[in-house]
């Protein structure tokens, strides 16, 4: 069982002992009060629930994030005089740099009822990067782009709905332009490559896309219109497939550098546990990958068999890795990002890597997922990307993040609405859910799309963590 399985069983444990608990007490009360106040008090009470604690949060919000970034890049002689950021020494510019501002924020009594941010001003640039209700402790603000306004000393830095506290500490990444550079996206669903990169890929003098699965899994959309499981599922992947090929299309990337190698969804675990045997889809009775591969437009050694196993996923992209030469590899990272196919994605291509003539100059690992934050990055659409919780001061991490413009992010967003499986309309519940916490809580959502990943990836920054080979 992975840690995000584990997290969530707690998590579900815990919320039956407390149900089970208030259900005592609402009991009691209707046989010693009145029998209406359990009523009463049940409604409240899942109002509540819904606006204010039923984000999956598996930490306390008092909790340290727990990064050890690299001692030779951080800035000294960094202090916060009054709302204003102030440097010793100006910092020397390109554009480029990753800057991280570490921080220690204390929410207000505001802040367990409304999320609290930090509203970031200066040389005519804004932003706003928002944390767990609740928060006090230690966090980590992304200030790349507006190193202009650091270096000045016109950064201004203040708290809504939560105070700023203790000495800063600044560091700052100064990584070789991605965007200038041969980039190969890995992707485990369609979808993936938009999510995590499509302000990286667009920007880039030359993207490729590399799909490994037709994400064809869990069609009830489909379903609905009167096919059966099987059919629905076909369909599904079939869309998605068409989506991992031409979705890149609005961002310029040609067809002939998008593939889908059409291999199941969920599936990459097992196939990882027997490499030679083939692991058929949980749902769409199918064990033979090149119907989800008719719109590439390249061969692979896969289409031989069509066989859906690791040994050909492995040789599938060796051969993609020789053709494509990347310099830079964008892909899931192995321990941040707790799916199960992300984490064999990434051991997918570094297996591919073992041995090969050609080797990338740089990987940047994404998440998608969080194990412990499912609503992260926190905040709206169109606001900034704060780092995400980190509890493994062991982790070599080395943030590097890409500015977006308001154009871009709009052009993301399209992007996503693009995409089959993020079109289908929110479920009731959740719908009812968001009503009473933009009333209550004061949250929005992006009139782009329903799906939360309009809110969540549409964003001034996209973050990767860097490492060379």
């Amino acid at each position: 069982m992975s840690r995000k399985q584990e997290l969530l069983k707690r998590h579900r444990r815990n919320k039956r002992v407390a149900l089970l608990v208030a259900l005592i007490i609402l009991v009691l009360l209707g046989v010693l009060v009145a029998w209406w106040l359990p009523w009463v008090l049940a409604v409240l009470g899942w109002v509540a629930h819904e606006a204010w604690f039923s984000d999956h949060l598996f930490y306390s919000p008092g909790d340290d994030y727990q990064y050890q970034l690299p001692a030779q890049n951080e800035v000294h002689g960094v202090t916060l005089r009054g709302d204003l950021l102030h440097l010793d020494q100006p910092l020397a510019l390109d554009g480029s740099e990753t800057l991280v501002l570490a921080i220690t924020i204390k929410s207000s009594w505001l802040g367990r009822f409304f999320d609290p941010s930090i509203e970031l001003d200066g040389e005519g640039l804004s932003d706003s990067q928002a944390f767990e209700r609740g928060v006090k402790g230690l966090r980590y603000l992304n200030l790349t782009g507006l190193g202009t306004a650091l270096s000045s000393g016109t950064l201004r830095i203040r708290g809504r709905a939560c105070t700023v506290h203790g000495q800063p500490r600044l560091w700052a990444f100064r990584h070789a332009d991605a965007r200038r550079q041969r980039v190969m996206v890995i992707a485990p669903h369609a979808d993936d490559a938009e999510l995590a990169a499509f302000g990286l890929y667009s920007q880039a003098d030359e993207s490729w896309i590399v799909t490994l699965t037709a994400g064809e899994i869990e069609a009830e959309h489909y379903q609905r219109m009167g096919m059966n499981r099987a059919d629905a599922a076909r369909t599904k992947g079939r869309l998605r497939a068409w989506d991992s090929i031409t979705v890149p299309r609005w961002a310029g990337v040609p067809e002939t550098h998008c593939i889908q190698l059409g291999y199941f969804c969920l599936q990459l675990p097992a196939m990882q546990a027997a490499p030679a045997q083939p692991i058929a889809s949980r749902e769409a009775d199918l064990s033979d990958t090149r119907l989800f591969r008719q719109f590439n437009t390249m061969g692979l050694p896969g289409d031989v068999d069509g066989a859906p196993t690791w040994n050909n996923l492995i040789a599938d992209l060796r051969a993609l890795l020789l053709h494509a030469r990347p310099q830079v590899l964008v892909m899931p990272h192995g321990t941040i990002d707790p799916h199960p196919d992300h984490i064999c994605s990434q051991a997918a291509v570094f297996e591919a890597l073992q041995g090969l003539e050609w080797q990338p100059e740089v990987v940047l690992g994404y998440a998608n997922h969080l194990h412990d934050n499912d609503r992260w990055p926190m905040g709206n659409a169109y606001s900034g990307v704060a780092l995400p919780p980190v509890f493994d001061a062991s982790q070599a991490l080395v943030p590097y993040s890409v500015e977006l413009n308001t154009e871009q992010q709009r052009d993301k967003a399209m992007a996503l609405g693009m995409m089959h499986d993020l079109q289908p309309p929110a479920p009731l519940k959740r719908r009812v859910r968001r009503w009473l916490q933009k009333v209550l809580a004061g949250r929005r959502w992006p009139a782009e799309g329903e799906n939360e990943f309009f809110r969540k990836a549409v964003r001034r920054h996209e973050l990767f963590w860097r490492r060379e080979l």
